[in-house]
């Protein structure tokens, strides 16, 4: 009986070893573009091109950020940036919340149909709707403007799933019905019951849509035209608008663009952590 639990003991070990192995190496391969980054963001241009490429740091980051800054208002992109992805996060949080919790605790005539509906909206290409959304901001009088940027964001299918399949299964039906025979609204249940349970998934989906906003190019470049308006992903394309391409700087300006994303994750990775392990054991 012990060499069988001798065998079993070291049959697990090797399977973790083997795990945690695989676990590492996917950790330095995603991890190593951005360090890629910050390299180059320390050399000189040419370094870009070398063979073998250079794999450690230099002494040039802070000559090619002074460049960056010489080139554009980065400071001012960073923060219409932030902004953008601030006021978009909260708006997608409390739209995308408040449709789950109604698709996962209400019923009523065509919820399915529209559910999917949106759905349905995740699969078309964004550059399809591109011409018609561009007509629309033009005729509201919003191009040139951060609101005219924020606005196609608002509405989140991505977001509203999430929130319905997390509130169907965190807030249980007996705790609305309850609060219901106590007179509470539906909108207070949301706010006082429901909110305060799915703050987990709050703290996802709100990684999930700034990182998404903040590395949005396509629309964000369709709309501002004015350099005060820039937004950080924007302002770098600028960088690149030259016939002698300046690589240091222009990885210099990215790599710092990207620091607040680290950030962002940092403060709410715990709350991250933890939507992920409580709906895995809950499923």
């Amino acid at each position: 009986m012990s060499n069988q639990i001798q065998k079993h003991r070291k049959k697990l070990s090797i399977g973790s070893i083997v795990v945690y192995s695989f676990l590492c190496i996917a950790s330095i391969l995603s991890l190593f573009p951005f360090y890629w980054m910050f390299v180059m963001a320390t050399r000189p241009s040419a370094a870009y091109n070398t063979i073998p490429p250079t794999l450690t740091p230099g002494n040039m980051l802070v000559e090619n950020f002074n460049k960056v800054l010489n080139q554009i208002d980065f400071f001012g992109g960073m923060w219409n940036s932030f902004v953008l992805c601030v006021v978009v996060t909260i708006v997608v949080l409390f739209i995308s919340s408040l449709a789950g919790f109604a698709f996962a605790k209400f019923k009523f005539p065509g919820k399915n149909i529209l559910f999917v509906a949106i759905l349905v909206t995740m699969i078309i290409p964004p550059q399809l709707g591109l011409i018609p959304q561009y007509f629309l901001i033009s005729k509201a009088g919003l191009l040139d403007s951060l609101p005219g940027v924020m606005i196609l964001f608002f509405l989140n299918p991505l977001g509203i799933f999430l929130m319905r399949q997390y509130i169907s299964g965190a807030v249980p039906d007996e705790l609305i019905e309850a609060a219901k025979l106590d007179g509470c609204s539906n909108f207070r249940i949301y706010w006082r019951i429901v909110l305060p349970i799915i703050l987990p998934a709050f703290a996802t989906l709100g990684i999930i849509v700034f990182t998404a906003v903040w590395g949005e190019f396509l629309w964000q470049f369709t709309v501002l035209r004015d350099p005060d308006s820039y937004t950080i992903q924007v302002a770098l394309a600028q960088l690149s608008n030259t016939n002698n391409i300046d690589f240091g700087m222009i990885l210099s300006g990215v790599f710092w663009a990207t620091v607040p994303l680290l950030i962002i994750f940092l403060l709410f990775n715990r709350l991250f952590i933890s939507s992920i392990t409580e709906g895995s054991v809950k499923s």
